[in-house]
C-alpha cells in the first residue's frame, strides 16, 4: 500500500469517527444538558461565592431621577376657569445605594433572610438645577389627606376645617423647594394636628425618612431545591400574603423583587416581579431581542393589561377598594398602603392608561420611548444587564362628590445598567458557555471537512490513474512494410509508427 493510498484510509476513518460522534452527541444533547446543569448549580445564592457577594452588593450603578410637574395655572384652575397646566421640570439624579445586610442562611441553605437599606447622594452633573433653591407648585398632599379623612362628616363641617386650614395658609397648593419636596419639611397643618395627636408627623416628604431605610424583611429562595425559584420572595415582612387588596389574588407576593431571575429565560413566559412600593406584584411579558454593551438580552415590559380595569381584566378585580370602588385604564390606587392619601400610581403621563386622564391635563405627553418600564436580562443567566422603572404619583382631587379630577406632581425614574467590568466577564463566560454547548457542531464541522478532503483525495487519486493508464505503447512492427501479411492485413503506411490503444477516460 503506498503512502497516498495510507492517508486516504486514515482521513476516512478520522472522518467517520468525527461525523459518528459529533452526530451522538447533538442527538443526546450531552454537552447542552451538561452546561445548563452547570449553570443552574453554580447561580444559586447557595453555591457560589461570587454570585452571593454580586447579590449583596449589585455592581452596577443605580440612578434615580425625578422629574416634576410644576402647576402654571393654580389659582384659574380652582376657579373652575380652566384645567390644570403643567410643565416637566428635571431631572435631578441621585445615585443609589443598595447593599443587603442582615444577610442569613434558612433551611438548610434553600432560603435566605436579608434588608435592602437605600441611601441617595445627590449628583450636580446630572441634574438641571439645585433642588435646595429650585422651587415649584404642586398638589399639597398633607391638606388633600385631611380633606379625604373628612370625607365621611357633613358638608359644615368640611367646610369648617377647610376655612380653618386656610387661615393657617394652607392652599390646595403648594410652593416648595425640590429638596422639601422630596426629603421632607415640617408642614403648618400636620404640625398644629401634631399639637393634638402626637402619633402624627408633623413633617411630610415623599421621600421623607427614606434615606438609609429600607423596605421591609425579605426572606428568599436561593435556588437550592429549583432553579425556578432563584431569587423568588418567600416572605416580606413576616407574610406571605398581603391584607390590603380585596381578592387572595390580588394580594399573593409573586416573583422576584427585579434584581435576579432564574436562568434560561423564555420568550413566551411571564416574569413576575413584587414591588412594595406599589403594594402588589405586576407581571412582565417580553418584547423583543436587544443587546447591551455586546450582551445579548431579551426585553421584558409591563404589557398594558397590568394596569388595566375589571372590564379589560377580570383579575384585576381585586386592586378595587373597596371592592368594585375601580378607576379607569393605567392608574392603580395605593391609599391602602399609604396611610389613607389619595396617592395613585401609574406610567409617566399617563403613558398607557385611559384618554380621559391624558387630556384632563394640558402637559401630558406619553410615549413609550420616553415613558416605557422594561427590563433588559440575558436569558441565559437571567441576570437583569439593564433596567428602567418609570413611575408618576399622581393625586385625586375632588371638586364636588362624584367628580374626580387627577393631578399629576411627580415622575420618578430608576435606572441601572451593568458595569463594563461585569459585562466584560459576562461575555467571556457566555462565550465559553456557546463553545462547550456547540462543541458537538465543532466536531461535526471537523468531520465535514474531512469529508471534504477525502473526497478531493480520492477524485486526485483516481486522475493519477486514470493518467497513467491513458499511455498504452504498442510494439513497433519488425516486417517489411512491403512484405504480403502487411499487404494483406493493414493499409499501407509511410515508415514505421507508434499507435495509442484507445481508453475512455473516467471522471470523478
Amino acid at each position: 500500500m503506498t503512502r497516498r493510498s495510507c492517508a486516504i484510509y486514515a482521513t476516512g476513518i478520522v472522518c467517520a469517527h468525527l461525523l459518528i460522534l459529533g452526530i451522538a452527541l447533538l442527538v443526546a444533547q450531552v454537552f447542552q444538558t451538561m452546561i445548563q446543569e452547570r449553570i443552574k448549580k453554580e447561580i444559586t445564592l447557595a453555591e457560589n461565592s461570587r454570585v452571593l457577594d454580586g447579590w449583596i452588593n449589585p455592581p452596577p450603578p443605580v440612578y434615580m431621577q425625578y422629574f416634576f410637574f410644576n402647576v402654571t395655572n393654580p389659582d384659574e384652575f380652582l376657579a373652575g376657569k380652566e384645567k390644570p397646566k403643567v410643565t416637566q421640570i428635571g431631572p435631578y439624579t441621585y445615585r443609589e445605594y443598595r447593599p443587603r445586610e442582615n444577610v442569613t442562611f434558612l433551611e438548610n441553605g434553600t432560603k435566605i433572610f436579608a434588608t435592602n437599606p437605600k441611601s441617595f447622594v445627590f449628583l450636580r452633573d446630572m441634574s438641571v438645577g439645585d433642588p435646595e433653591v429650585d422651587r415649584l407648585t404642586t398638589v399639597n398632599i398633607p391638606f388633600i389627606a385631611v380633606m379625604n379623612e373628612l370625607n365621611s362628616y357633613s358638608f359644615f363641617l368640611r367646610s369648617f376645617v377647610s376655612l380653618w386650614m386656610r387661615s393657617l395658609g394652607v392652599e390646595v397648593f403648594m410652593n416648595r423647594t425640590v429638596h422639601e419636596v422630596l426629603w421632607g419639611f415640617k408642614d403648618p397643618l400636620l404640625s398644629k394636628i401634631h399639637t393634638m395627636s402626637p402619633e402624627v408627623d408633623e413633617h411630610f416628604g415623599l421621600m421623607y425618612n427614606k434615606n438609609g431605610t429600607h423596605e421591609g424583611e425579605f426572606v428568599f429562595h436561593t435556588g437550592e431545591k429549583n432553579y425556578m425559584d432563584y431569587g423568588k420572595i418567600d416572605t416580606w415582612n413576616g407574610i406571605s400574603q398581603m391584607n390590603w387588596w380585596s381578592s387572595n389574588q390580588s394580594n399573593m407576593i409573586n416573583g422576584t423583587d427585579g434584581s435576579v431571575f432564574h436562568t434560561f429565560l423564555s420568550r413566551k413566559e411571564l416574569l413576575y416581579i413584587f414591588a412594595a412600593d406599589l403594594c402588589r406584584s405586576i407581571h412582565l411579558g417580553y418584547v423583543a431581542d436587544t443587546e447591551v454593551k455586546g450582551i445579548p438580552a431579551f426585553r421584558f415590559a409591563p404589557p398594558s393589561d397590568v394596569l388595566a380595569p375589571p372590564d379589560e381584566n377580570p383579575s384585576n378585580a381585586g386592586f378595587c377598594v373597596p371592592a368594585g370602588d375601580c378607576l379607569g385604564k393605567g392608574v392603580l390606587k395605593v391609599s391602602v398602603c399609604r396611610q389613607g392619601a389619595p396617592i395613585v400610581v401609574s406610567f409617566p403621563h399617563f403613558y398607557q392608561a385611559d384618554e380621559r386622564y391624558i387630556s384632563a391635563i394640558d402637559g401630558m405627553n406619553p410615549n413609550a420611548e420616553e415613558h416605557e418600564t422594561y427590563l433588559d436580562i440575558n436569558p441565559t443567566t437571567g441576570v437583569p444587564i439593564r433596567a428602567c422603572k418609570r413611575a408618576q404619583l399622581n393625586v385625586i382631587l375632588k371638586r364636588v362628590p362624584g367628580n374626580l379630577f387627577s393631578a399629576a406632581f411627580l415622575l420618578n425614574f430608576q435606572t441601572a445598567t451593568i458595569d463594563d467590568g461585569s459585562a466584560a466577564q459576562m461575555r467571556t463566560l457566555l462565550l465559553i458557555v456557546t463553545v462547550v454547548s456547540n462543541f458537538p457542531v465543532i466536531i461535526v464541522g471537523l468531520g465535514v471537512i474531512l469529508l471534504v478532503v477525502l473526497i478531493f483525495l480520492v477524485c486526485r487519486n483516481r486522475q493519477r490513474k486514470t493518467a497513467k493508464d491513458e499511455t498504452a505503447y504498442t510494439q513497433v512492427s519488425n516486417q517489411a512494410e512491403d512484405s504480403p501479411e502487411n499487404r494483406n492485413n493493414q493499409p499501407l503506411r509511410n515508415g514505421s509508427y507508434i499507435a495509442m490503444s484507445p481508453v475512455e477516460v473516467q471522471k470523478c
